[in-house]
């Protein structure tokens, strides 16, 4: 008799956020979106309130990570992880951060301990989170030093924004615009493609991915009229990496890559700074795009949006993004492409 797969582990995120709100809503339409048995690592009291708050007929149930899957049909599994927290919508607080790191941390473990498929990622707010001594970039970055649980590594945390008509990977992520020619360099450009390359083989299930490769400047350079790192950077790596044998062009210049024809001609753009491809990535589908973390040793996704303090508590939240991004991490640890 074959075991049941294990459920995925849903981190509680930052608490005065829409992450609450949208585990929640996704749970009390759990048939309707088609989605695979998940537990969030948080406080039980805390659940409990915010779906009073918002008028949500959900039940939340302590429950162990192994006995997840049988909880939930019935209610919203939940492994008391962390301090406990208050119900603040919209007013964070960081004496919640240890909350939020313990989840995290509780959620990678028990993908390493086989009690979790897959971990799914609520929003995180950054400042928050600094305020509180968290010393990392983002979630991606954190994840990457929890991935050395798995392997010694080091590991390099690669950002894909997939939606279902767009792919994108920012080469550089959380960091100052000023920054992004300096830290550009060629080696993080190369290994950043190759592990897109690496992932959408044995992730997704492509059999040669076709990636485009933004330029940096206006043009991608234009000859080198309009700055020369598209000519004298990103071009010898892509000439390089053709000759490994992946499927790489470009640089194309970014103004003209993300309409429908363009679209056509790829699977994956690589762009040099976030918002060069997350702009479009969010325009053309904000509602059903994931951020799925290549490169680790194990599933992580999350939704492709942030904490919305304005809206968090009212209801007015959409749990879409949140459910796609549970239905993309139970696909991608499945056996077989991600359909």
């Amino acid at each position: 008799m074959t075991a049941p797969r294990p459920a995925l582990a849903v981190t509680c995120g930052e608490p005065a956020g829409i992450g609450p709100d949208v585990t929640l809503m996704a749970w009390a339409r759990r048939e309707e979106l088609e989605l695979p048995p998940f537990y969030l690592r948080g406080d039980l009291a805390f659940l409990a309130a915010r779906a009073a708050r918002l008028g949500l007929d959900v039940p939340c149930r302590a429950c162990a990570p192994e006995e997840a899957g049988a909880v939930f049909a019935d209610a919203l599994p939940v492994v008391p992880t962390g301090p406990a927290v208050a119900d603040h919508p919209g007013d964070p607080d960081p004496a919640t951060g240890a909350a939020v790191i313990a989840s995290i941390d509780a959620c990678v473990e028990d993908v390493r301990e086989g009690r979790a498929a897959a971990v799914v990622t609520n929003p995180i707010a950054k400042k928050v989170l600094y305020d509180a001594g968290f010393r990392h970039p983002g979630h991606t970055e954190y994840l990457g030093e929890l991935a050395q649980r798995f392997a010694p590594g080091p590991f390099l945390p690669v950002m894909l924004l997939a939606g279902p008509k767009l792919m994108v990977v920012p080469v550089t992520i959380h960091v100052p615009l000023a920054r992004v020619p300096e830290l550009l360099t060629a080696g993080l450009l190369a290994d950043t493609a190759r592990i897109v390359h690496h992932d959408l083989v044995t992730r997704f299930g492509l059999e040669r991915p076709r990636i485009a490769v933004c330029g940096l400047n206006p043009h991608a350079g234009e000859g080198g009229s309009m700055g020369t790192e598209d000519r004298d950077l990103i071009a010898p790596v892509l000439q390089m990496l053709t000759a490994e044998g992946l499927n790489v062009s470009g640089p194309w210049p970014a103004d003209t890559l993300f309409h429908d024809a363009a679209r056509a001609t790829y699977d994956v753009v690589l762009g040099m700074y976030h918002d060069q491809v997350l702009i479009p990535v969010k325009t053309i589908g904000f509602d059903d795009t994931v951020n799925v973390t290549l490169g680790l040793p194990f599933v992580r996704t999350s939704p492709d949006h942030g904490t919305a303090f304005g809206i968090a508590g009212t209801g007015a939240a959409r749990c879409d993004s949140f459910a796609a991004a549970v239905r993309m991490a139970a696909a991608l640890t499945r056996e077989g492409p991600v359909a």
